[in-house]
């Protein structure tokens, strides 16, 4: 509890997502702790949706091809911890403040909490001599604190319509933002996109002389279908080989392809990449609890590109024709109107309730676009309490922090 408490001081007073210090001044920070970011081998990835499963099954096949790896994810989903992890193990809360408050002592213009946890997470690696690191953008790219680093290689996963009131309200805008983490002659991986965006990708890459490759489904891999006994989806490549998927989603077989392209150069054996697709844990990505006779999927699709997927998804399982009722809240820098529009579309029940977090979105402000017949509970435990008393399956979705309350009230 000490250990919260003191996360969300420190969160209470850095919150924001523009850039506090802006990246010339970070970079000055940097230097001043030794410059931490330059003594890594990075993979740099951004994009709207996609990139923390990309980043999590990265890393975690390089810590099974016996590489020591560091993976930075944002948001968390129960403790900060999690942000900044070492072969797959979250760092230590004592650790985590010590170097937290290394970064703090040198500070000189008001850094945000992410521009925080950026520069401590570099120190954390540097400090433990990390061979590779796997480093999730927060937004956008271009501005992005994490965007200081020169990567060995870039990932972008996908573009869709998310932070328009920082990226732009147009897929080329958003593209170009996303772009800014190309770096010269460094090489881009990317997933399918937009016409528009790829046509902003390609040029910027041109225009940076970085091998350009876009890694669509088929690449090498197809998808055969699901197995939710075991929470995998099931791949196969064209000879017929079979591959799983510890992980479920509709754009999971495209995340794996990206990954399998990734780990193909840094010569990953095929060995330990079949292991580290069986074996990873992406919580918060279309997760199936049994609670008592209740089952509750949680996923965090937090924009309408994600919902659809998710949406999508739900009809290939079982869930699609029983009564489920969807349980969700809203960052309120989120496109929520129209989140809630398309989920009322496919659900007739539902309860929607308020991140754990001072930017969540209010009841006041989702009560003019709740759909008809849906509830409201401010109180995320009380809501999770509410859906299970009317419903046998529940779809909690919207935002991580909801996901994540729900999650840890769970265990």
């Amino acid at each position: 509890m000490i250990f919260n408490d003191w996360f969300y001081e420190l969160q209470s007073t850095r919150s924001g997502l523009t850039a506090g210090a802006g990246l010339t001044a970070f970079r000055a920070l940097l230097g001043r702790l030794g410059n931490p970011h330059q003594q890594l081998q990075i993979i740099h990835v951004a994009g709207t949706n996609g990139k923390g499963t990309v980043c999590t099954l990265l890393a975690h096949t390089l810590t099974c091809a016996g590489y020591k790896t560091g993976l930075f994810i944002s948001p968390h989903l129960i403790s900060p911890v999690e942000r900044i992890q070492l072969d797959g193990s979250s760092i230590d809360e004592n650790d985590f403040i010590q170097i937290v408050q290394q970064v703090l002592e040198v500070e000189e213009e008001p850094l945000t909490l992410f521009e925080i946890l950026t520069a401590a997470a570099f120190l954390y690696f540097a400090g433990k001599r990390a061979q590779y690191v796997v480093l999730e953008t927060g937004i956008g790219g271009r501005k992005d604190p994490t965007n200081v680093c020169l990567p060995l290689l870039s990932i972008i996963t996908s573009i869709g319509l998310d932070h328009t009131h920082l990226l732009g309200t147009a897929i080329s805008q958003i593209a170009y933002e996303k772009a800014g983490i190309i770096k010269s002659g460094v090489p881009v991986l990317c997933g399918a996109l937009p016409a528009e965006a790829e046509q902003v990708i390609c040029e910027v890459a041109r225009q940076q002389n970085a091998p350009l490759q876009f890694v669509r489904t088929g690449d090498p891999f197809n998808e055969m279908g699901i197995d939710m006994e075991h929470g995998w989806s099931e791949m196969s490549v064209t000879d017929g080989t079979k591959w799983n998927l510890h992980t479920l989603g509709r754009m999971q077989v495209q995340n794996a392809c990206l990954v399998y392209q990734a780990a193909q150069r840094f010569k990953v054996p095929e060995k330990s990449l079949r292991y580290a697709f069986e074996t990873v844990q992406i919580p918060g990505r279309f997760e199936i609890f049994r609670h008592g006779q209740k089952t509750i999927i949680l996923d965090g699709a937090h924009n309408p590109q994600a919902i659809e997927n998710l949406l999508l998804f739900w009809e290939k399982t079982p869930y699609a024709k029983k009564k489920p009722l969807v349980l969700c809240g809203f960052m309120r820098d989120k496109d929520y109107p129209q989140i809630l529009k398309m989920l009322s579309a496919r659900f007739n029940r539902g309860v929607v309730t308020v991140p754990p977090n001072k930017r969540g979105a209010s009841l006041a402000q989702i009560q003019q676009f709740l759909p008809t017949g849906w509830e409201v509970e401010e109180d995320v435990n009380a809501a999770c309490l509410r859906a299970q008393v009317v419903a046998d399956v529940i779809l909690c979705t919207g935002s991580f922090y909801v996901v994540g309350a729900i999650r840890s009230a769970l265990f």
